[in-house]
């Protein structure tokens, strides 16, 4: 080699398609979320996460519980991660499902950990696919907001977590997008469904009898109009009634409680500064 020969760097002597396989492979863990998402849905596995499905199952299910709780808690789990990665409509009825089945001692840990690994998957997979295509098209403001997220990001984390009005799904994937890192995102989420999860585990815990006399009213109604069931026994248990204004308030202090080290940092430097 000549002294005016210059060496390439490595990353030059790529073959020319080697930066499309590249860009190919960071797609496809998108690509086969989408896929199993779209599966779901077209055989209308999502229609089964519903209250009335685990009520009608109730007996079944705490047979499998005393039989194999390892197992049962398990497969609780598994479903749970399931339905947080694909953003399945679902994750309060699983929540209050997990306490009725499993009592809200056993429900909590396992609830909290299986909807953090789901979080942390939707996390993984759009901070890889899209994250740095969308943070190098934003432009300048994108790069201030994550300036603004990153310095604060645990405390931005726990309040988007704490406060219901965030729906579960967006605040998986804001912060992939923001820069936060995986540690952050990991304890934020963690700690921030903490109380929620709890609340709910709860309630489920104390519905065994309103199952049970649902259950009873509902099979009787069935053997009284065996030819039009649909239409005349419904099965009624509202789980909604569960979330109560009190209940929001109270998330809602929780997180303004979060914004404080935030709130605190930012009046410290404008004091400083003046």
């Amino acid at each position: 080699m000549t002294g005016s020969e210059k060496r390439l760097p490595a990353s030059d002597l790529q073959a020319p398609g080697a930066s499309a396989a590249g860009g190919f492979a960071r797609w496809l863990p998108l690509a086969g979320l989408a896929l199993l998402m779209g599966l779901v849905f077209a055989m209308g596995w999502h229609r089964y996460l519903t209250f009335k499905t685990i009520g009608l199952n109730y007996d079944l299910l705490k047979g499998i519980v005393a039989d194999n709780l390892v197992a049962a808690i398990a497969l609780y789990m598994l479903v749970y991660v399931t339905v947080i990665a694909l953003s399945l409509p679902g994750g309060l009825v699983m929540t209050l499902a997990g306490g009725l089945v499993f009592g809200w001692r056993l429900a909590v840990p396992a609830t909290v950990v299986a909807a953090t690994i789901g979080a942390t998957i939707i996390f993984l997979i759009a901070k890889s696919s899209f994250g740095a295509v969308l943070q190098a098209k934003a432009g300048p403001w994108l790069g201030k907001l994550q300036d603004g997220f990153k310095e604060n990001a645990l405390s931005y984390l726990l309040f988007l977590r704490l406060v219901p009005v965030f729906p579960f799904a967006v605040v998986n994937l804001a912060p992939a997008l923001l820069g936060v890192p995986l540690g952050t995102y990991v304890i934020g989420t963690a700690v921030g469904i903490i109380p929620g999860t709890a609340a709910f585990s709860v309630a489920g815990s104390g519905l065994g009898s309103v199952v049970e006399a649902q259950n009873a009213v509902y099979r009787d109604c069935l053997a009284r109009n065996p030819d039009h069931a649909e239409d005349q026994c419904p099965y009624t248990i509202d789980t909604s009634a569960l979330v109560t204004t009190e209940l929001l308030i109270a998330f809602a202090l929780l997180g303004v409680v979060a914004l404080i080290p935030a709130a605190y940092k930012t009046w410290n430097k404008r004091h400083a500064a003046d």
